[in-house]
This record gives structure tokens, C-alpha cells and sequence, in this order.
């Protein structure tokens, strides 16, 4: 049956309520959200971090062996990934850098391998484009509770870069970028839940 106004009428005002039940269910999934947030997952008893600064146990032996023809060193780079990291929790927030007396949190890190890997070539066999890889080992342990959170072996930033074209990077510029990619890597395994 119709009403005065076109609207279908069942056993009063039916379909209205039902309009209101899908209006209300509707608004409520929007204000709980997707569980997105910018805080940090890690428990709230953790506010501070020291970053030692990291050790370089790249050896120059393997680096001239004729078997890792792709390990290369670069001086002081250890000391540019602890700045990189450093400044990447200043940025992030969650969790501040102090000296080691009054941090929540210790991170440790040793640089264990520097590789450029040639991934394409010319038709002249000249390499065309890198990939250069940061290998670190990384320890993060509670000061409060003197016991490791977390360990990683291996732990890896990388980025790729072309030598000619459009789109050619220095390999400097190369090395601020996988810089960038591991600290960012860092960052987040350090602040997520463990």
C-alpha cells in the first residue's frame, strides 16, 4: 500500500525503520575506523632509545677476494647509517634518542656487508644499472629489564640506480638512498609490535 507521499507502507513505517537501522550501523562502522593510527604499537612504558654508534665488521679480506667481487667498502659508511638512524627516530617521534643513562631502549648494530650487484648491461657489456645492499645485524634491548627484545641478522636496505639516461643516480646518491630505505626498515621493525 502506498502512502500520501509515494512510500510503501508495511505494518506502519517498516521500511523507514529499516532505512534507519542500515543509517545507524552505517555511521557506526565509520567512526570505528580501520584501526589506522600513527602511534607507535610498542608498549608505552618505552620512550626513550640510545643508538651506539654502529660497528663495521666488513673485512677487508673478503672485500679483496676474488669471490666477492661485489663487497665493496666504503669508509665511515657505519657512521653514516648511525646518523640516518638517529635522525629517522627524531623524524618518526615515537620513541627519543638520549644518551645511554636514561634510555628505555638500547640499539645496537654492526654493518656486515656492503654489496653493489650489477643487475643490467648494454649491449657493450657495460653495467647499466646497480643494486647496492646495507647488511646489518641489529640487537634492541631492554635497559629495566636487562633482556633482549629483539634480534636480527641480515637485516637489509637497498635501492637500485642506473649509471646512464634519465634516470641516472651517482653511486653516492645511490648509498644516501639505501641509507635511507634501511633507517626507515629500522624505524619500523624498532616501533611495531614485537
Amino acid at each position: 500500500m502506498k502512502g500520501p507521499h509515494g512510500q510503501i507502507r508495511i505494518e506502519g513505517k517498516a521500511i523507514k525503520a529499516g532505512y534507519r537501522r542500515i543509517a545507524v550501523l552505517f555511521f557506526a562502522f565509520a567512526l570505528a575506523g580501520c584501526g589506522y593510527t600513527t602511534r607507535s604499537l610498542i608498549a608505552d612504558r618505552y620512550r626513550t632509545i640510545y643508538i651506539p654508534p654502529f660497528a663495521n665488521k666488513i673485512s677487508i679480506a673478503d672485500v679483496s677476494d676474488a669471490g666477492n667481487k661485489y663487497r665493496i667498502n666504503k669508509p665511515m659508511l657505519e657512521t653514516d647509517i648511525t646518523k640516518s638512524v638517529i635522525n629517522k627516530f627524531l623524524i618518526d617521534g615515537n620513541l627519543r634518542p638520549v644518551d645511554s643513562e636514561s634510555a628505555d631502549l638500547i640499539l645496537t648494530g654492526e654493518l656486515i656487508e656492503f654489496r653493489r650487484d650489477p643487475l643490467r648491461y648494454t649491449d657493450s657489456d657495460e653495467v647499466e644499472e646497480y643494486r647496492i645492499n646495507l647488511v646489518v645485524n641489529l640487537k634492541l634491548l631492554d635497559t629495566q629489564e636487562h633482556k633482549v627484545v629483539w634480534e636480527e641478522t641480515g637485516f637489509t636496505g637497498d635501492t637500485t640506480y642506473f649509471t646512464r639516461g634519465i634516470a641516472a643516480k651517482s653511486e653516492d646518491t645511490a648509498v644516501k638512498d639505501a641509507l635511507s630505505d634501511l633507517s626507515r626498515r629500522i624505524v619500523e621493525r624498532t616501533v611495531e609490535v614485537w
